[in-house]
């Protein structure tokens, strides 16, 4: 039950994800994808630093740099620039092979072999995506497919590296969450200037997008996020990624008058059913793990048996 609580409370932070993009064309101004990341950033990790009260020590500034470019300084950024270079939802299914990503990445810095069972869930969860936001289109440009696949596979090394180096001791997930999201923020932030030009003006509607963004969409909700890192299998956590494409369709068709058709209905299923599967244990072991699992065997084997 406590981990079924885990799981749902982990599932808010890609739920939540997936309103960006309303979010963002109703009520943000238009054109300024670094801007907005810089203010979903740097403000939302500087509140959580106030409440955390707690800054790095030794070797986690270096740590909390390295977790805060590849979740947030890099990754905002080139989310943003395949979203506006690619068609239809392109970018969305790239994102959506981030299962798979993890995957081998876990292998390679958690020497965690991934099981059949991962790999196939991890394909039909793409492809349950792919259903729901493809859409016909010309051809593709080569940045913006480059730009979806770094992004990807940024926040999937970030989160794979965030499992691996767990946390200070006596830190908990909202000083974790509140130094990358500065390191992050403060990332972002001058390239913005530079690209974009001084800040736009912004009216009522914009102030309160922003301040939902910084605040629900990504204060909160990396909070949930790399909370669930710490609780739960790095694989495990981004199969939940697909619940953020599903919402984005979802509140397309409630608010925005977006149709849905069956073949995007079936995809969700696909997508969702996946997004479940992901999250029972895989029998798979490391090989530190699978070391230790044999040794207590033959330690409390002639116990158990006497």
């Amino acid at each position: 039950m406590k981990r079924t609580g885990t799981v749902l409370l982990t599932a808010l932070a890609p739920v939540s994800w997936g309103s960006t993009y309303a979010v963002t064309t109703e009520f943000l101004p238009p054109d300024r994808p670094l801007f907005t990341a810089a203010m979903r950033a740097l403000p939302a990790g500087l509140v959580l630093l106030a409440l955390a009260r707690r800054l790095p020590a030794g070797e986690w500034w270096w740590r909390s740099a390295v977790l805060g470019a590849l979740n947030i300084g890099a990754f905002f950024p080139l989310l943003f620039l395949s979203a506006y270079r690619l068609p239809g939802g392109l970018a969305a299914v790239v994102g959506s092979v981030g299962p798979l990503f993890v995957a081998g990445l876990s292998a390679l810095f958690l020497s965690q072999r991934p099981s059949r069972r991962t790999l196939l869930t991890g394909f039909v969860a793409a492809f349950g995506v792919s259903l729901v936001v493809l859409r016909a289109a010309g051809a593709l440009d080569a940045l913006g497919v480059a730009a979806a696949v770094a992004s990807t596979a940024s926040m999937s090394t970030g989160t794979v590296l965030t499992k691996k180096w767990g946390r200070p001791d006596g830190a908990g997930p909202l000083a974790l969450t509140g130094w990358q999201l500065t390191a992050g923020g403060l990332l972002i932030a001058p390239l913005a200037l530079a690209v974009e030009g001084a800040p736009p003006a912004l009216d009522g509607p914009a102030l309160g997008g922003y301040a939902y963004l910084a605040l629900a969409n990504t204060a909160v909700a990396y909070w949930l996020w790399f909370r669930g890192i710490g609780r739960m299998s790095a694989t495990q956590v981004t199969f939940l990624g697909p619940l953020s494409p599903l919402t984005a369709a979802v509140i397309g068709w409630a608010a925005l008058g977006q149709e849905l058709s069956a073949v995007q209905l079936i995809g969700m299923g696909l997508a969702f059913g996946a997004t479940v599967a992901g999250q029972r244990p895989t029998r798979s072991f490391s090989s530190t793990e699978s070391i230790e699992r044999k040794v207590s065997m033959d330690v409390t084997g002639p116990a158990l048996r006497r």
